[in-house]
């Protein structure tokens, strides 16, 4: 079986339908697994298009003030922070409309900017390096991942910091109840394997500080 299209991360031919939804507003949605870096992806039909996805981004009530909000992202900021030097600068990268994280760091010391390709798009940002760059919830909406990391570990310096936050699918029997497919700007879903190709092509350390938080170290080459 083929699905007629290519991994967005490692570039090899999707050949496995790991799952389909029967029922709900997402029925007959599938998902491919790359068989290569264990990423899985929904087949480039069954993605929205831009102006469907971005309406549903702009529902988003992610308060920057939010306390609740403030300790899901610590589970990313807390340990980034441990790793760096005082007056880091630092890049958040698909910040959102609000962008909590970037005022978090800032406050703690780690002066940071924001690029979103809706709400912070600014392309000039994404022409220099950074001490670190946060990625939060960010790579599961993303359709070509290699293009991205492409580009994040181009602007982070040599020893330097690159924190991704995103759920892992763990195995095939809990993947079809996953709450993380319940959200249609979901396409691809990492696995542990995933980021070890990741690290290895990229030729970065990996450290899994949390259930869903990998921070990379960019290797000097």
């Amino acid at each position: 079986m083929h699905s007629g299209f290519v991994c967005g991360l490692c570039y090899h031919p999707m050949t496995e339908r790991f799952w389909q939804r029967q029922k709900g507003s997402l029925a007959g949605r599938e998902y491919w697994r790359c068989n290569n870096c264990q990423l899985i992806q929904v087949p480039v039909a069954q993605r929205l298009d831009a102006a469907a996805e971005k309406a549903i981004y702009d529902f988003h009530q992610n308060e920057p003030n939010d306390a609740g909000y403030q300790r899901f992202l610590s589970r990313t900021a807390e340990p980034l922070a441990a790793r760096l030097s005082a007056g880091a600068q630092g890049l958040d990268f698909g910040c959102g409309p609000q962008p909590a994280l970037a005022a978090m760091l800032s406050a703690a010391g780690f002066p940071t900017t924001t690029y979103d390709l809706y709400y912070a798009n600014v392309p000039q940002r994404l022409q220099q390096q950074y001490d670190f760059i946060t990625c939060t919830e960010v790579v599961e909406h993303l359709g070509q991942p290699r293009e991205v990391f492409e580009q994040l570990v181009a602007c982070v310096k040599p020893q330097c910091w690159l924190a991704i936050m995103t759920k892992r699918w763990l195995n095939r029997e809990r993947f079809g109840s996953w709450f993380y497919l319940n959200d249609p700007t979901h396409i691809s879903f990492f696995h542990l394997d995933t980021f070890h190709w990741l690290a290895g092509h990229f030729h970065l350390e990996i450290d899994y500080v949390a259930a869903d938080v990998v921070i990379f170290r960019r290797l000097a080459r």
